[in-house]
């Protein structure tokens, strides 16, 4: 069975997006050889993502992972419209649902393989069901001073996180870490 990882850029002073959701920054980094989300994309069976960033993938950007991810994804939405999310020509699902059947449905459409989250809130909400098995941030060298912070929440214990490596891609730091317990809430 798959893992669920959470894999993200990640601004020095701890924003995953700008004021407005603007990702533009990213593209501004010398991600190297790309080496590990290129591992990411082909051990990826399936995506579940926030409605933002569902929305600013189609709007602004080239697609899941440049355009490279065409496998079914997951859109987490209340009150989702009739039509399908579209990002790029790729048709996914809304699920109007909680956290833990949102994580089994995309691993069933995972087939085996992991499933990646997208965004800070479906993080979080999977984060604190204890669900997440690692985190793969790169941080890019910039300071956005505002935007989407990449973990916040007010109460609840801390989440213990174990580093598996660190390793230099172009301009970005690459750090992978296995989230090694459930929130004390949940234990």
């Amino acid at each position: 069975m798959g893992k669920l990882l959470w894999h993200t850029p990640l601004s020095l002073d701890g924003f995953i997006a700008g004021p407005g959701d603007d990702m533009g920054w990213v593209f501004d980094v010398d991600g190297g050889s790309g080496q590990t989300a290129d591992e990411v994309v082909r051990s990826t069976g399936a995506l579940l993502v926030g409605r933002r960033t569902q929305d600013v993938e189609d709007r602004d950007q080239p697609g899941f992972y440049g355009g490279s991810f065409r496998g079914p994804f997951f859109v987490l939405r209340h009150d989702p419209p009739a039509r399908p999310p579209v990002v790029k020509g790729v048709t996914g699902q809304f699920l109007d649902t909680g956290i833990e059947e949102a994580v089994a449905r995309a691993k069933d459409a995972a087939g085996g393989l992991d499933v990646v989250i997208l965004g800070a809130n479906v993080a979080r909400q999977c984060l604190e069901a204890g669900l997440v098995d690692e985190i793969i941030v790169h941080i890019a060298p910039f300071l956005l001073g505002a935007g989407v912070r990449f973990f916040e929440r007010r109460d609840g214990a801390p989440i213990r996180l174990r580093t598996l490596s660190s390793r230099r891609e172009g301009e970005t730091m690459v750090l992978r870490y296995a989230v090694d317990q459930a929130p004390a809430e949940r234990q």
